[in-house]
């Protein structure tokens, strides 16, 4: 019997990051958010290195999508992500959360009225 030969699989990896929310509202610039992961991916620990390796494009101004043909990190995505917020003051409002295998999706904090009306209610008992 001849022995089987194993066939590497190359690996393809694609990744799918909404910014529907934050879009939509308009305190998030989607082409500006491209831009910075097509400067900031490292390929082969270099930027500006990916070749056909990686593909960033757009689908409107709802998603952001990774293909890549090598070994990709979804969570090298989320830390990019969390970069380009704290650079544009957006991380107060903004987190991402991963919403499946291979998607993050922006979303606001919950930020409840709850702690203003027990800071009304304490400044009149004080009075």
């Amino acid at each position: 019997m001849p022995a089987k030969t194993a066939k590497s699989k190359r690996p393809h990896h694609r990744y799918v990051i909404d910014v529907e929310a934050p879009a939509a509202d308009k305190i998030f610039d989607v082409a500006a958010f491209e831009k910075f992961l097509h400067d900031r991916i490292k390929v082969q620990g270099r930027t500006n290195n990916l070749g056909d390796s990686v593909t960033i494009t757009r689908e409107g101004d709802e998603n952001v999508v990774i293909d890549a043909s090598i070994d990709f990190s979804k969570r090298y995505l989320k830390y990019l992500t969390k970069k380009f917020l704290k650079k544009n003051n957006l991380r107060d409002w903004l987190r991402v959360v991963a919403t499946s295998k291979d998607t993050y999706k922006l979303k606001y904090f919950n930020i409840s009225n709850k702690d203003e009306a027990e800071e009304s209610e304490d400044e009149d008992d004080e009075e």
